[in-house]
């Protein structure tokens, strides 16, 4: 199941969200994620690790038919407070989702990857559930911010002490093993807004700002083509028993 937020976790989550930078810097990615989608409204989404369900909210918000998973009873105990019960919640791990193939348009993986056991098995079951398209976005393995990460759990217990990290081309090794040669569109962002907001908002138009593969977070949108698998089929023939005589072609002389 790979590392489940306890109580003290959710709690931290909840502190960090109620920082306004903090919640706006959230948002952005979410605006991000239906950018790359190209989500409409009236369309499904399944939050996969969906913590405080903030995506979830911000989904439904946006106009869409917005459902969260995840393992830890207490970030979803949260999740259903700030959300009410008109949300779709369930407990569960991503690598097990238990909903049938193709149930929603789009899934998404947000800082999930890193505390799954089986990452290739969470990817595939978005893929498995979701029949358009699947977001991923996790923290940059090469980011000075993961360094930064690092050294902080040195001196204090962190929830990313129990997290794997993960590159670009980690990330489109996997995909690409998993689904072949499919379309993906990735983009590398900054964790925290840049000073200027001018100047940032100008830096991001350009090419190589979201192509810099040693960005601190990489998110990135699959799309997911049909793919249909064969197997020969048992051809079940009972032959008639020969005769030894060829039809048409008995000799007139045996009738003599």
């Amino acid at each position: 199941m790979g590392y489940v937020f306890d109580f003290n976790d959710a709690m931290n989550c909840e502190k960090w969200f109620l920082n306004s930078q903090n919640r706006a810097i959230a948002d952005s990615h979410y605006h991000l994620m239906l950018d790359m989608l190209k989500a409409h409204p009236g369309q499904s989404v399944l939050d996969i690790g969906c913590g405080l369900g903030t995506g979830v909210a911000f989904c439904h918000e946006n106009g869409l038919q917005a459902t969260g998973i995840d393992p830890s009873p207490y970030m979803l105990d949260i999740a259903e407070k700030n959300l009410g019960h008109w949300a779709g919640l369930h407990r569960g791990k991503a690598e097990d989702l238990p909903f049938d193939d193709n149930s929603f348009n789009y899934a998404s993986l947000i800082t999930c990857l890193e505390f799954v056991d089986d990452p290739r098995k969470a990817v595939e079951e978005a893929c498995r559930v979701a029949k358009d398209k699947i977001f991923i976005g996790i923290i940059n393995h090469y980011a000075l911010t993961r360094v930064k990460i690092r050294i902080k759990g040195l001196f204090t217990d962190t929830v990313y002490n129990h997290a794997q990290f993960f590159s670009i081309w980690d990330l489109k090794n996997l995909i690409f093993d998993l689904l072949g040669d499919v379309p993906i569109q990735w983009r590398s962002i900054p964790i925290r807004p840049l000073p200027m907001g001018i100047i940032r908002k100008n830096l991001h138009k350009l090419h190589f700002v979201d192509r810099f593969p040693f960005g601190a977070y990489i998110v990135m949108a699959i799309t997911l083509l049909p793919r249909f698998r064969t197997r020969p089929l048992e051809l079940k023939i009972c032959p008639n028993r020969s005769t030894g005589v060829v039809p048409g072609l008995t000799s007139d002389k045996t009738n003599t």
